[in-house]
This record gives structure tokens, sequence and C-alpha cells, in this order.
């Protein structure tokens, strides 16, 4: 029987260019309130309403391709009031009501809302979810498991995706052999891999015969847990993202989804 290591935490042990000259509009005419509440930048309202990201919105506005009551703004950080109307080639942009929901993903969907070879996505099990365009908040890869979230919010998309926020990730790990308590030590030490070093925020063994594990990490980079094991000789035949923030898969079938409470709505904006 393998040794058990321990972690310190509970869970593991429960087993367009830009003009040379911007265009000019005129302040008066363009109802700009700063104070309320209700008000949000021009970049988030036009990325909300489905058009581009925010960073190409910010294009469009410096372009000067973007109205505001009939009259171009190109100011950044310019912000707009439910009651103004914004409009991009002619059309008047409506802002989406933001949507948050998580899918308990399954294998062999792809973690993209669309795909040039016509293979099955993540998209194909939320598509009748929601009316506005939502998407995955980063990516698990095809063989990969568990929590995925997917939002219209892209300031909570950045929060949670962003390595400096920490937000909490726990994946069950099934390994095609046991660990050794030499790798066991390195790994929680963090391994240096092909793209830098790899912190690991906790690891624990949680099955008797040592091939079973659980992992902490708010890392983000692509594969960056199989990499971990892999650099150290190991394959992984199962990975399953159990924990995401403060989300967790009870009551969440695989292949199924559901909509964020407001509770773990707060809980994850925090």
């Amino acid at each position: 029987m393998a040794k058990k290591f321990k972690s310190n935490k509970p869970f593991f042990n429960k087993v367009k260019n830009t003009p040379k000259t911007p265009p000019t509009y005129d302040r008066e005419l363009v109802q700009k309130g700063r104070a309320s509440a209700s008000e949000i930048r021009l970049n988030r309202y036009i990325s909300n309403s489905g058009v581009c990201s925010r960073r190409e919105a910010d294009k469009l506005i410096e372009a000067g391709e973007i109205k505001v009551n009939g009259e171009v703004v190109t100011e950044m950080g310019y912000k707009v009031k439910p009651t103004d109307k914004v409009s991009y080639e002619g059309n008047v942009l409506k802002r989406e009501k933001l949507v948050y929901l998580v899918l308990n993903k399954p294998k062999d969907f792809i973690s993209t809302t669309s795909d040039p070879e016509g293979r099955k996505t993540v998209m194909d099990l939320i598509k009748n979810a929601c009316e506005e365009q939502v998407f995955p908040v980063g990516r698990l890869d095809r063989a990969t498991t568990g929590l995925l979230i997917f939002t219209n919010d892209g300031d909570l998309a950045k929060k949670l995706t962003h390595p400096s926020h920490k937000v909490k990730k726990i994946y069950q790990v099934t390994l095609d052999k046991p660990i050794e308590e030499e790798d066991f030590d390195k790994i929680k030490a963090g391994v240096t891999l092909e793209d830098g070093l790899a912190p690991v925020d906790d690891l624990a063994v949680t099955s008797p015969d040592g091939t079973v594990l659980g992992i902490e990490i708010h890392m983000g980079k692509n594969r960056i847990v199989r990499r971990i094991f892999e650099h150290l000789g190991y394959k992984v035949e199962k990975l399953d993202r159990v924990v995401y923030g403060e989300l967790t898969k009870k009551d969440l079938p695989r292949g199924k989804w559901r909509f964020l409470t407001e509770k773990e709505l707060m809980k994850l904006k925090k």
C-alpha cells in the first residue's frame, strides 16, 4: 500500500486603424453623466452587446466608429447611462443582461465557442441556456472534465483567469502509477517547466494505492496540471476540475449546467 501524503486543507483529506486626427463631438449634445452607479464605461457596454471584445471596442471608439445619442464619441473611459443610445454602423446596440452559469464538462468537448473542424464544443451543451451570447471562462482541454464557467461579463472573466487574483481551482488527478514520495515533494515545492515555475498551492494523495491525488493551483497556463505530472514521468489518465473558486460539482451531473446563485456570484466577485 502506498504511503498517504496528507494536506493541511480539509478538502484533500476528505477524500480598423486609428485616424491621425480623431473626429470631434459636441459634449453638450451627448448626455454625459459621471455619478450614477448604473453608468458603465462605453467599451464595456459595447462588449456586453456581443459585438466584440472590450479591447476591440476601444479600437472602434478611438477610430470614431461609435456614436452615443447620435454623436461620435472618441473619449476613452467615457460612461453611458441606461437611457443613452449607443450605435455602431447605424445599428443601435443593446446591452445584454449579464448571465452566469456553470457546466460540469464531460470528455470529448473542446472549450471554444466554435470549431472549424466541426468537433463538439462546450457551447453545444448550453445552447438552450440563454439568449445572451456567453463564452467559456478559461479552458479545459478536450479530455479534461469538470467545472467550467460561462458568462458575458468580461470583468468577471478577467478576474477569474488572471493569476494575480489567485482564484482557487482544485483538480482530481488519476495517474498511471502510484506517486513516489520524492516526486510528491517536488510537485508541492514547485517544479520548473519549459515556460517557468509551476507553483502548487496544495497537494494530497487521496487514494490508498497512491494513484489519485487532489491538487490545488491558481495558475491558468495551458495544460498546466498534466504538464506538471508528465514532467516527472507520469501519465494523467483522468483529470477532473472539482472546485472553481467557491463552486463545487455538488448536485450537478456530468454534461449538465445550471445558473449561478446570487450568493455564489458575490463570492466569485469578491
